[in-house]
């Protein structure tokens, strides 16, 4: 065994052979300079929070089918409209009375019923944006029309924050990017895979290279950035590598989907679990801009739908209990129009649905103060907003994270209750 430790001139000079997955290039990832020596962490009051969210712009009214509105959807989609509860074996999976899941959401109806689920519906950014680059910073920074406040709403959120957690693992995007909402002082970890987190070169020289971490790391009291960032790089990959993240196995038969996705899932799924101090995750499920050949019943947004739906209930499942302190949000930057256009598809439009997932949600139930879909009703042929998106995020971090400044979260924006979440 090598038990002659690098110098810290060694070290830099080998500094090529360390890489970390979703980190940068360098050294050290970027967040790793914000961040000292790990104290006890204090577990945050409230609930984990996962966002979801589904860019491209869903289609809410084919996701949540307004069947009751009378012939206005079913006039405005001939060929698109998904057919109303009652009409056949791929029809809208009845919610209450009036609004239905599309079949292929049909996994998430049994966590309806069990009161863990709540949809939203005629909700979205005020901003009347139909460009997907500006709407997505609009509602990830929380300021709609606003595009020079430079942080996002989840990042204002831990910073205003009234407790400590020194974790690294307390913020992370589960992608090669850090989402724009993460943006802010408390720098996030993006990861792309728990299992592929490690240190890479030779085997000589990995040895080499963590006793030589290992030993900064045991310095009582670091006074320099080295010696913090070692210790931080030391201790990530220990911590992930004694959760086992290449052999973990779901609980309660949970199956995720396949992909990235589901993957993104279980592995968020797995840290809960693991209890290291993880606040908030963030992914991304793309592929929502369907202009042409959507589909009602079959093709690219049912397969969309069903991969939302089944890694939903994956996650649901695989948490078990678990799911009590845990937050779902779903968010799409807008929706698409009412009318489907000539391509068999349909273009940005404006209002759109949230799905919120937990044990702390009054689920059951969708909270809509709906406009109808009456032409003299629409805006600019959209499906109006008639609930700000922000108002929805705020209960959740009110009433289920467990941070109150609001005005610090959502600057400028006087929040409307309404009632989705069981306060801690």
């Amino acid at each position: 065994m090598l038990t002659t430790p690098y110098t810290r001139r060694q070290f830099l000079q080998t500094s090529s052979a360390l890489g970390v997955i979703g980190a940068s290039k360098s050294l050290f990832p970027k967040w790793m300079p914000r961040l000292a020596f790990r104290a006890q962490n204090q577990r945050p009051p409230g609930d984990v929070l996962i966002n979801i969210f589904l860019r491209g712009g869903i289609d809410g009214l084919s996701a949540v089918v307004p069947f009751g509105d009378g012939g206005s959807y079913y006039d405005a989609r001939p060929t698109l409209a998904v057919p109303e509860p009652g009409s056949g074996t791929k029809a809208a999976v009845d919610l209450d009375g009036y609004f239905g899941l599309h079949p292929a959401l049909a996994a998430l109806k049994e966590v309806y019923d069990e009161g863990h689920l709540a949809v939203v519906h005629a909700t979205g950014s005020i901003d009347p944006s139909r460009s997907h680059f500006d709407a997505m910073r609009f509602m990830e920074y929380g300021t709609p029309g606003e595009k020079l406040i430079g942080t996002g709403w989840i990042g204002r959120h831990l910073q205003s924050a009234a407790w400590q957690n020194d974790s690294p693992f307390r913020a992370i995007g589960m992608g090669a990017m850090v989402p724009e909402s993460l943006r802010g002082p408390i720098s996030p970890l993006s990861i792309q895979s728990i299992a592929d987190f490690h240190f890479k070169g030779r085997e000589d020289e990995l040895r080499r290279m963590q006793q030589s971490l290992a030993s900064l790391y045991t310095i009582e009291a670091p006074t320099d950035l080295l010696s913090k960032q070692a210790g931080l790089v030391f201790e990530t990959v220990e911590t992930l590598k004694s959760i086992h993240p290449g052999s973990y196995q779901p609980s309660n038969g949970a199956l995720y989907p396949d992909d990235e996705f589901g993957l993104g899932l279980q592995q968020v799924a797995q840290l809960i679990k693991a209890d290291v101090g993880l606040e908030v995750a963030c992914l991304d499920l793309g592929g929502w801009d369907t202009h042409e050949n959507q589909g009602t019943l079959d093709g690219t947004f049912n397969a969309l739908l069903s991969n939302l739906a089944n890694g939903l209930a994956a996650l649901y499942a695989d948490l078990g209990e678990q799911m009590n302190r845990v937050s779902v949000v779903t968010m799409s930057e807008f929706g698409r129009r009412v009318a489907e256009n000539g391509s068999q598809g349909t273009d940005h439009g404006h209002g759109n649905f949230m799905f919120l997932m937990g044990g702390g949600v009054n689920g059951g139930q969708v909270f809509s103060r709906w406009p109808t879909l009456a032409p003299e009703a629409l805006d600019d042929g959209d499906l109006a907003i008639t609930t700000d998106y922000r108002d929805v995020l705020a209960e959740v971090v009110d009433g289920r994270l467990g941070n109150h400044a609001l005005d610090e979260v959502f600057p400028g924006h006087r929040v409307e209750p309404l009632g989705l979440v069981q306060r801690i």
